[in-house]
């Protein structure tokens, strides 16, 4: 059997054969790793694409708006401090919100101190007489959306 296809006959027997008949004990042991690959691996991606989708989309809560309330004024030794370009009520002691003009407690006309020069001014001003610094304080509305159309499914209520 020397003859050159005998000879290519075998090494290509002795190359397949153990691809045709492999190892079963090798491969038995590499099982776990295959479960791990095929079956685990696919199972937590999934598992991490429900959490990240449903983080995504979740229902957030609506917090309505609040009108913000006056605040006592902080005393530095006995006497209360107001900070600058704030209104506030002198006669309850007050620090109201921006926008304010009045007292909501008292019904007075409501202070302002320039933040420039110090010197206090009625909150309805718009100029400091002293310093002649333009403070305009305005009430910020709350931004509200509106929907752009009707309702989904029928129309729009009346």
């Amino acid at each position: 059997m020397n003859d050159p296809i005998g000879h290519l006959v075998t090494s290509l027997l002795s190359l397949l054969t153990p691809i045709l008949t492999p190892d079963w004990g090798a491969l038995i042991g590499l099982l776990p790793i295959f479960l791990l690959v095929g079956v685990v691996g696919p199972i937590v991606s999934l598992l991490v694409l429900g959490w990240f989708i449903y983080v995504v989309r979740a229902p957030r809560a609506r917090m309505p708006y609040r009108e913000p309330l006056p605040v006592r004024a902080p005393l530095a030794d006995g006497i209360p401090v107001y900070p600058a370009g704030e209104p506030y009520c002198l006669h309850d002691q007050l620090i109201l919100p921006p926008g304010s003009t009045t007292c909501p407690v008292c019904g007075r006309e409501a202070a302002v101190r320039c933040p420039k020069c110090g010197v206090g001014r009625a909150a309805y001003l718009d100029t400091c007489a002293n310093c002649g610094l333009v403070l305009r304080i305005k009430a910020v509305p709350a931004r509200s959306l509106q929907p752009a159309g009707p309702p989904p499914g029928g129309a729009a209520a009346a």
